[in-house]
């Protein structure tokens, strides 16, 4: 059976491939229970060398961090020294928002391997809203939106917060809140795992940019549907929790200034 194919960035894509179809046979080293529940699990997408077809990648969207599934299917790519990248969230998913994140990443990493200079993440350019700033921060529609609202006097607060933070030896995951009214707070967490491979810009820097986006994606969908809301102290309470684990983080807790008070956190 065929799947859907197009090229983006010099590489190949290809979308609906089970990962028992990219691997083949069950890897040496991995349980059969392991093989027959990864073996079923649909890869979003998989890059591939436009003339040999080899794999340099596959991509995962899932709703929920740390399943049996997924350690299953990372399992399997480890034993074969597939690359993988997992975006985890609960808003974020391939069919709606893959194709603008395939080709961030497939763009970055071209970048990254051609420059010179700088950085993908830190190019500067016209933002949507008219304003100069970081054209490849996917967040930066989501804040013109919030700004847009704000001025419709829909929105309490026009500014997206947000934190990042690297756990060693694990996952990159980035957090956004706005307030949408008084009390009332749009929360996004995402999570961003790189085995074997790299996304093309820091990790932590593209899941923040990701949570943002997905607060955006919130934001737009609110006529039709009131986004599920938390309280200030819910936020702060996560971020206490974060801050007991700070030296399970690459660089600790750089968020202190977010617990002294209300006002701050705000």
């Amino acid at each position: 059976m065929t799947t859907p194919t197009s090229l983006r960035s010099g590489r190949r894509v290809h979308t609906g491939r089970r990962l028992g179809q990219v691997i083949g046979r069950k890897p040496t080293g991995v349980t059969a229970g392991q093989w027959n529940t990864a073996a079923n699990v649909v890869v979003d997408y998989l890059i591939t060398d436009p003339d040999t077809d080899r794999p340099d990648f596959a991509l995962l969207f899932t709703d929920t961090a740390d399943t049996k599934v997924a350690r299953m299917t990372t399992n399997v790519c480890d034993a074969v020294g597939l690359p993988l990248l997992r975006i985890t969230s609960p808003t974020l998913t391939a069919a709606e928002n893959g194709t603008q994140i395939l080709g961030y990443i497939l763009d970055a990493r071209a970048f990254g391997a051609d420059a010179d200079f700088g950085g993908y993440r830190d190019i500067v350019g016209r933002l949507p809203d008219g304003r100069t700033g970081y054209v490849n921060d996917l967040s930066s529609v989501a804040r013109a939106t919030a700004v847009d609202a704000y001025a419709a006097r829909q929105l309490f607060d026009p500014i997206i917060r947000g934190i990042r933070v690297h756990w060693t030896g694990g996952p990159a995951e980035g957090w956004a809140w706005v307030q949408l009214h008084e009390g009332g707070y749009v929360f996004e967490r995402v999570q961003l795992a790189e085995h074997r491979t790299t996304c093309g810009v820091p990790a932590d820097r593209l899941a923040e940019d990701l949570a943002g986006a997905a607060i955006g994606q919130r934001l737009k969908l609110r006529h039709s549907a009131q986004p599920d809301l938390v309280d200030l102290a819910h936020i702060e309470a996560r971020l206490r929790e974060l801050s007991t684990r700070r030296e399970e983080l690459v660089d600790g807790f750089p968020y202190e200034h977010l617990l002294v008070d209300q006002p701050a956190a705000r």
